[in-house]
């Protein structure tokens, strides 16, 4: 049971990230929630999660990054597990994609996803066991032609999962959820109605199927490391 298991969320305060937080806190972690600027969210979610801590940090910027973690860590102890959710998401015709296009994505979506690995890496060490889930996405599997610059952002935390898991070896587990369509309110648009018609399951993805995937790697056995789940009904399989 993961009584006692103190895990923190990034980009807990809307969408997947909140669903995720809500489930961990049902299951008796200990949970603390980040966020950027969403801070009357985050507290919501808080709220919903038995009044568990909120931590605010920009996680383009690698001191914010080691401020949150230290915060955390003197308010709640080491960690035991991350869930790294924050993400960004843009549709940019790539002959169209700038330098600031390309940072704003990488910077959260790649950058910030390695340099929370390290920190928890660190103190997970000192407690000689832990567990990350990085949150992918199906774009980092298959191509989007209007998503170059995220789908590469994808595709790296897709192989840098794969690579922390070695490196953190054998007293950490590095996986991954890629999720597949998860649509939240009006997200439904032509093109992704299209995928959901071609996902094999023939309906979205609900947000508490992402958050069971997490729950299960944050609960599996160790000697489960270094594993993508795809949580999309099928779809890469198309």
């Amino acid at each position: 049971m993961p009584g006692g298991q103190t895990v923190l969320v990034t980009g807990a305060a809307k969408r997947i990230g909140r669903v995720i937080a809500m489930e961990l806190a049902r299951h008796g972690f200990s949970v603390a929630i980040h966020y950027g600027n969403s801070r009357a969210e985050a507290e919501a979610v808080s709220r919903e999660c038995g009044g568990a801590p909120i931590f605010q940090a920009d996680l383009a910027k690698v001191d914010e990054i080691r401020r949150l973690f230290h915060d955390v860590q003197t308010q709640m102890g080491p960690l035991n597990c991350l869930v790294n959710n924050a993400a960004r998401f843009t549709r940019i015709d790539p002959l169209d994609v700038t330098e600031a296009d390309w940072d704003f994505i990488h910077d959260v979506n790649l950058k910030a996803t390695f340099f929370c690995c390290q920190e928890a890496g660190r103190q997970m060490k000192q407690l000689g066991s832990g567990r990350i889930v990085n949150i992918s996405s199906l774009g980092g599997i298959r191509p989007w032609a209007q998503h170059a610059h995220y789908c590469a952002s994808k595709a790296g935390v897709i192989m840098l999962t794969k690579a922390l898991s070695k490196a953190f070896a054998p007293q950490i587990t590095v996986n991954s959820v890629a999720p597949g369509v998860i649509p939240f309110d009006n997200d439904v648009d032509a093109r992704v109605q299209a995928m959901i018609d071609a996902t094999p399951m023939q309906r979205a993805g609900k947000p508490e199927e992402i958050a069971d995937a997490v729950i299960f790697f944050l609960t599996a056995p160790t000697f489960i490391t270094g594993q993508i789940l795809a949580v999309d009904g099928g779809l890469n399989h198309r």
